[in-house]
């Protein structure tokens, strides 16, 4: 039976939320800020990998920023309310973009340093009604995985194809399926921004780079951004609803509104195109959606505890636990010992803790230098050689494999 991620996330001690914090600012406790430090590391490696330079801009800035590029005409009811400083109006940021526009236009800029990608780990607000709040779906700060792209007109198709194969990459290691490819569309009516040769060039665009990778995809009207059409990646989370996690937008507005410019090769000054590429979507509406998919029972990678020691006799096999335990340690693999109460109960401890390897030490173990070890996600035990463990377990979280896999299973 499915259960609701925030079920799992307080018998997981995961996140917590306070009234004295406030609806919609979940804590992530230590276990859940494990899981999205190794989401986090999986996003910024493959920023790297398309090559992204990472940066770090403020969560808030003057309106006027806001204002020159949109957000405050077409999101300003859904924003915090302005702080006055100094006679100065500032706002918490509902998007990481205008940002990035700043740092493109912090030197000047040649076709030569096309494609200028940008990648950050960003929050941004929204004042979300507290009745739509919810465990970490629906909250007002949102940890996005941003990255934007400055490239020319010609290199458009090529980012988003860029894009669409990192995106893929990543569900591949996390084990995500998507249901498909949509393509948003600007529809009649509705506050977008720019020409309409602009908005048929892009959307023609995103065709181009779908069809060029052979990806089935559907065309919906009416759900483009305010400032450009995007690619939206439909996935399904446990319950099988509908959800989009991942998107691609082509935005030729917000180089303009800014006045972005490069110098082409003809010496002229051009417009570039911005293009919005959120890889992994928010660190929560991933969190939530991987805590159902996989029941708690994370892969080895993300576990929060990757390995559970349990000494049969806590004074007898402690130093052989201690010794495996700073073994593990040192090849930088979350693990434990677990002590306290009879083997049964401590197994049972473990088993709903939902940690991927449970090791279990005694006399035989310790006098043979050999584990004993439980894969409580498939049921299957083994014995085996401590070096041989060690290693088979950094390989395994190493590889990001969705569950424990190799000589020991």
């Amino acid at each position: 039976m499915n259960v609701d991620h925030r079920v799992l996330g307080r018998e997981l001690e995961l996140f917590a939320t306070s009234p004295l914090v406030g609806a919609g600012l979940p804590l992530w406790l230590p276990d859940g800020a494990i899981i999205r430090d190794e989401l986090e590391s999986l996003a910024a490696e493959e920023a790297a990998r398309s090559g992204c330079h990472r940066v770090h801009t403020p969560v808030l800035a003057k309106r006027e920023l806001f204002e020159l590029s949109g957000h405050w005409g077409k999101f300003s009811a859904d924003m915090f309310p302005e702080i006055e400083v100094g006679g100065e109006s500032f706002v918490l940021r509902p998007a990481n973009c205008p940002h990035h526009t700043q740092v493109y236009a912090a030197r000047g800029r040649s076709y030569r340093d096309l494609p200028f990608r940008v990648s950050e780990l960003g929050s941004m607000f929204r004042s979300e009604l507290s009745g739509v709040l919810g465990g970490l779906s629906r909250v007002r700060q949102i940890s996005l995985d941003d990255a934007h792209a400055f490239c020319t007109p010609e290199q458009v198709s090529a980012e988003v194809v860029l894009a669409l194969q990192a995106i893929a990459r990543c569900y591949g290691v996390l084990g995500v399926e998507v249901l498909y490819y949509r393509l948003s569309l600007r529809g009649p009516g509705g506050q977008y921004l720019g020409r309409h040769e602009q908005w048929e060039l892009a959307q023609d665009q995103l065709r181009a780079a779908l069809g060029s990778l052979a990806l089935d995809y559907v065309e919906a009207e009416g759900e483009a951004a305010f400032y450009g059409p995007k690619i939206d990646v439909q996935v399904a989370d446990a319950q099988g609803r509908e959800e989009t996690l991942s998107t691609v937008q082509v935005d030729f507005n917000q180089p303009e509104r800014f006045g972005l410019e490069y110098t082409g090769e003809d010496g002229a000054r051009h417009r570039p195109v911005m293009i919005h590429r959120g890889l992994l979507g928010s660190m929560e509406r991933l969190t939530a959606l991987l805590i159902e998919l996989y029941q708690g029972r994370l892969p080895p990678w993300l576990a929060p505890v990757q390995v559970s020691i349990l000494p049969v006799d806590e004074q007898r096999h402690q130093a052989a636990a201690e010794d495996l335990l700073e073994r593990l340690l040192g090849a930088r693999i979350r693990a434990r010992i677990v002590g306290g109460g009879s083997l049964g109960r401590r197994i049972r401890t473990v088993r709903q803790h939902r940690d991927p390897y449970l090791v279990v030490l005694g006399d035989a173990e310790v006098r043979d230098g050999m584990v004993n070890v439980d894969l409580p996600a498939s049921g299957h035990r083994a014995q085996m050689g401590i070096g041989r463990f060690v290693d088979h377990v950094v390989a395994d979280v190493r590889r990001r494999v969705r569950s424990p896999s190799g000589p020991v299973a």
